[in-house]
């Protein structure tokens, strides 16, 4: 059982492996949930409500071809469903992670070069944000599959 002043510590020496892997699992889940409804929130921002928070639209301004809108939609609609649908292989989500990884790199590098930063720091640092969560949950996945 955990005590009060352990879990303050941080300490699970008297913690049931049980305990642990359930809030591995939760934890998991939790980072994967997060970084998955960001990835279908922008899938339905660049299909239906491109002109927000740019008029001229996102690919537009990011300079980007408008057949890549098709291509990264696909990609991440694939790379959601094999973060979420129990039973894919580890190969195929290994491939959506490291996908989702460019994906956020590039968002944040893309923000950046055309000088975003001058209207809010945020189109910068938010992909960088769940980059973070991409890789504790790409974390959490090798901890849980390897338990």
């Amino acid at each position: 059982m955990i005590t009060a002043t352990d879990a303050i510590r941080g300490s699970t020496a008297n913690a049931t492996p049980e305990l642990g892997t359930r809030r591995d699992r939760i934890v998991y889940w939790a980072t994967t949930g997060i970084v998955c409804a960001v990835m279908v929130f922008s899938i339905i921002n660049f299909t239906f409500i491109d002109r927000f928070p740019f008029p001229e639209g996102a690919f537009v301004h990011l300079g980007l071809p408008n057949y890549f809108r098709a291509e990264i939609t696909v990609a991440k609609a694939l790379g959601v469903l094999a973060l979420l649908v129990p039973g894919i292989p580890a190969r195929i989500k290994e491939f959506a992670y490291f996908g989702f990884g460019i994906t956020l790199i590039s968002a944040s590098i893309a923000h950046f070069s055309v000088g975003d930063a001058r209207i809010s720091v945020l189109f910068i640092i938010d992909p960088l944000i769940f980059l973070g969560l991409l890789i504790a949950s790409y974390f959490y996945f090798h901890k849980l599959r390897d338990a």
